[in-house]
């Protein structure tokens, strides 16, 4: 038995000297170092021996099948250095062949409809006023005429820090409040675009992060009249000159009136779709006259100034414009939905 693995070795080794590339390394380590070969089937036949021979077969068995793995790791890094050596003396690299272009990013898509949006109120005489995110329970709701424990506060469930009366802003309305009183008793027409944030079930229609594009102007004589004209000049800007649209009634705490917009659904032309929930309109915001108390609160008197007040959403717009069917897609970071656009 140690005849035979004396021979089996310098069999081995022989063969391995004429071992050329690495696949024939390969073929070479499975023939004698896995599980089919020839060593490990005397290591398996240690039983049929002779108790006395046991011992020696095992040890010679381990040399042997050590020498190979040793005379294996050599000639690996053999050839490893001759491929090397190859590829530094016989290849050429061609400097004039194009390169592989880098993925290039592309604005979002939510950021997208924020720049037009802007755009279009920028080209209408509206500035941009950019609002802190993190607001006291003051500012986003008291002064907008949001009472304490008033119902109307359970439609924004707020995210709240650590003093109670500091949260992430739900809207971006309490930015009215802090450019009034800025700018007041001048006239102010301006837009104020961010992020907000609702402790809201996450679901197709709604997330907990949205952004909004808020809008007010104050000044002498501004009418409900003022309102509907600029919001309609919005939305054939926006949407198309031939956009049809109509105004619905509705409340909110911090102006009075209060109105929705609504635009004919581009998608089914007014007939009814899922989209637009076979009603053949798309609502885009809510408006309204800003409520006397909040002028008064921002410093302006009511009885001299009046002014209007809108919010919009780009993710919802967005939505509306390419026909998507859930929220989530904005923010879960899937290539296959940013790159479309």
């Amino acid at each position: 038995m140690l005849e035979k693995l004396n021979e089996l070795e310098q069999r081995a080794l022989a063969e391995l000297d004429q071992v050329a590339d690495a696949q024939e390394l390969q073929n070479w380590k499975v023939k004698h170092l896995g599980r089919s070969a020839e060593v490990g089937m005397v290591l398996e036949g240690l039983r049929e021996l002779p108790s006395e021979d046991r011992p020696a077969v095992g040890r010679r068995v381990n040399e042997v099948k050590s020498s190979l793995e040793k005379a294996y790791a050599s000639k690996e890094n053999v050839l490893r250095s001759n491929e090397l050596v190859h590829s530094l003396t016989e290849e050429r690299l061609d400097v004039t062949l194009p390169g592989l272009s880098p993925a290039r990013g592309r604005i979002h898509p939510s950021t997208q409809t924020m720049r037009h949006i802007i755009r279009i109120w920028a080209e209408m005489g509206f500035q941009v006023y950019r609002s802190r995110e993190v607001e006291t329970d003051e500012y986003n709701f008291g002064l907008l005429n949001f009472p304490p424990h008033h119902p109307a506060r359970d439609m924004q469930d707020s995210f709240y820090t650590t003093d109670p009366e500091v949260i992430l802003r739900t809207h971006t309305s309490p930015g009215q409040i802090r450019v009034m009183r800025e700018r007041a008793p001048e006239p102010v027409r301006v837009v104020l675009p961010g992020m907000c944030f609702r402790h809201e079930q996450i679901t197709a229609r709604s997330e907990i992060q949205f952004n909004q594009i808020e809008g007010l102007a104050v000044g002498y004589n501004i009418t409900m009249a003022d309102l509907k004209g600029t919001l309609i000049a919005f939305a054939r800007r926006f949407f198309g000159e031939d956009v049809r649209t109509r105004f619905r009634g509705s409340y909110f705490p911090f102006t009075e009136p209060s109105a929705e917009l609504d635009i004919e659904c581009f998608v089914c032309g007014g007939e009814g779709c899922p989209v637009c929930k076979r009603t053949g309109w798309l609502e885009i915001l809510g408006s309204g006259m800003v409520h006397p108390t909040v002028l008064e609160n921002g410093g302006y008197d009511p009885a001299v100034y009046s002014g209007f007040a809108f919010g919009m959403g780009p993710e919802r717009i967005t939505m509306l414009k390419h026909g998507i069917e859930d929220i989530r897609y904005f923010w879960a970071n899937d290539l296959r939905f940013l790159e479309q656009f």
